[in-house]
Formats: C-alpha cells, sequence, structure tokens
C-alpha cells in the first residue's frame, strides 16, 4: 500500500509542563524540572501528529527509535513546544527531526523512527503475547 508521506511535511504541538512532567514525578530525576521522557514523549507526539492524516483508515505509526539530546532545563509552569519534520521516507519507515523548544530557548533535539502499521494487525499481535504468558 502506498501512503502520501513526503520528506518537509511537520507538525508542531504544545503543553504546559505540569507537576506530572517533571523529572520528580516520572521517577527520571529528582529536580522539579520537565522530564526528558516528558520531553521525548511531546516529541513523539508532534511526528506521530505530522502523518496521521496522511494515513488511510485503520493505520497508524508507532514509535521504533528515538536518539535525542535534552540540553535546556524548563521549569513548571512554562510552555514548550515540538516541532516535527519528516526528512525521508522509505516505505513503511519514516524518518523525522525534532526540535523542543520551552518560552526562552530551545531544549532539546532528536532524530526519530516511525514505522506505518494496520494498527488491529499489531494491537492483536501485541495481545496475543498476554496469552502466550498465560501458558
Amino acid at each position: 500500500m502506498d501512503f502520501d508521506i513526503r520528506p518537509g511535511m511537520e507538525k508542531t504541538v504544545e503543553t504546559t509542563v505540569t507537576d506530572d512532567r517533571l523529572a520528580s514525578a516520572l521517577g527520571s530525576g529528582m529536580a522539579k524540572v520537565f522530564a526528558t521522557p516528558g520531553m521525548i514523549a511531546l516529541m513523539e507526539n508532534a511526528a506521530m501528529q505530522a502523518i496521521h492524516d496522511a494515513l488511510p483508515e485503520g493505520f497508524s505509526s508507532v514509535g521504533t527509535r528515538v536518539e535525542a539530546d535534552h540540553i535546556a532545563a524548563t521549569p513548571p509552569g512554562m510552555r514548550v513546544r515540538a516541532v516535527a519534520r519528516v526528512i525521508a521516507v522509505d516505505g513503511r519507515k519514516v524518518e523525522f527531526e525534532v526540535e523542543a523548544f520551552d518560552e526562552v530557548e530551545k531544549i532539546g533535539q532528536a532524530a526519530h523512527t516511525r514505522f506505518i502499521v494496520e494498527a488491529s494487525r499489531f494491537e492483536d499481535k501485541a495481545m496475543r503475547k498476554a496469552s502466550q504468558k498465560a501458558k
């Protein structure tokens, strides 16, 4: 199946750094600043949304690789945004470059890979693990 995904497609997503997104809350550190896992989740969300509308009914994308640098701390209450851009497409594999910013400066950058999957088949395969575990 062909997908209408091209280099240059991009999406920006924003959120506010709330207490549940802090390193101290997510267990990735003790500091009360935006957690690296929170930044990565924001980056993945931007990438997912950048291509979502180009996928046919019943298809989705899943993240398979993130190589990220978290380069500046962000305090609670500040707005953060991630901008994801498609840089390469190879069949079902889509490569992104992603940058994250707070209201003052760039806070992170990443290379991210997503694969396009047929959602029901992908979820069914994952659910089969539960039955294998029960045996």
